[in-house]
């Protein structure tokens, strides 16, 4: 089928958005036609673990410039396992050794933060940002690899890292084209196999109570989910038949704990997502 006009689908999201007492924004960009669109696409907003893309395409940025290495061991020492809030090797016992390429799946297909924890003990924030201002993520701010240990329950999470939904739309279109371009590759300072390693990477993921839950059984979806305290996010490129469907970025933020109807507000924040990609799916051809 024909995608629908741009404006159209943009209304359809935009509907679904706006029945709810929180800010969503979005950016989506259809494939087929090249045409995009985005609400509230610049105002920077709390990255939570999507930001991971970044810092997975900037550690191999430093692969493809010889100062890291896939194979080279990493490990998990005690100090990275206490008051981790997200992934599953805290749970393990410390010590275990891991290679940079499986440091890189696990901290983007469960976002693990033990394993980003890894990734900040080889690489500084300021070469993770350098890799956001060069990829021209220009509202996209990074301030720390992850929450720190000591930071109060009740604080929020931008100040960790900050995004927006066009600078991720951007940096997932770049590393599509970087997949089958060398050109492109070079903005972000990998090779097209680099790129094609990071998709089959998102490929994986693990999360799927966001962009693919209302999608079909089988669907193809790489993307990277985003938890913070009060919103949940998702990145991701959606396929057909394997072909590269639409790109969208989603961002919940203020969500509330509890809904009218007394369901968790993180809950429906995620399932907003779902169907703003479902709307998206249903209209793209």
């Amino acid at each position: 089928m024909p995608s629908a006009p741009i404006a159209e689908i943009a209304s359809a999201l935009d509907e679904i958005t706006q029945a709810q007492p929180f800010t969503t924004s979005w950016h989506l960009h259809d494939l087929t036609t090249g045409a995009a669109a985005d609400r509230r696409g610049d105002i920077p907003t709390p990255s939570a673990s999507t930001r991971k893309i970044a810092f997975m395409m900037a550690a191999l940025r430093a692969v493809h410039e010889g100062r890291l290495s896939l194979d080279q061991k990493l490990v998990a020492g005690p100090h990275l396992m206490e008051g981790v809030p997200s992934g599953v090797l805290n749970y393990m016992t410390p010590g275990f050794t891991l290679t940079l390429r499986d440091v890189i799946v696990q901290m983007i297909i469960c976002s693990d933060n033990v394993c980003t924890g890894l990734l900040g003990e080889i690489m500084t924030v300021a070469e993770l940002q350098d890799f956001c201002t060069r990829a021209g993520m220009v509202n996209t701010t990074i301030n720390h690899v992850v929450p720190p240990r000591d930071m109060p329950m009740d604080a929020e999470f931008d100040f960790v890292a900050q995004t927006t939904p066009n600078d991720q739309g951007l940096l997932m279109r770049l590393i599509l084209e970087g997949s089958s371009g060398a050109a492109a590759a070079a903005r972000l300072g990998v090779t097209p196999e680099l790129c094609r390693l990071a998709l089959d990477i998102l490929s994986w993921q693990m999360l799927r109570g966001s962009i693919p839950f209302f999608l079909p059984q089988g669907a193809k979806v790489a993307n990277k989910t985003g938890t913070g305290r009060n919103g949940r996010m998702d990145v991701g490129l959606v396929y057909r038949d394997d072909r590269p469907l639409f790109i969208i970025a989603g961002y919940t933020h203020n969500v509330p704990a509890s809904m009218p109807d007394g369901m968790p507000g993180l809950s429906t924040a995620a399932l907003t997502l779902a169907r703003i990609t479902r709307a998206a799916w249903d209209r793209i051809g």
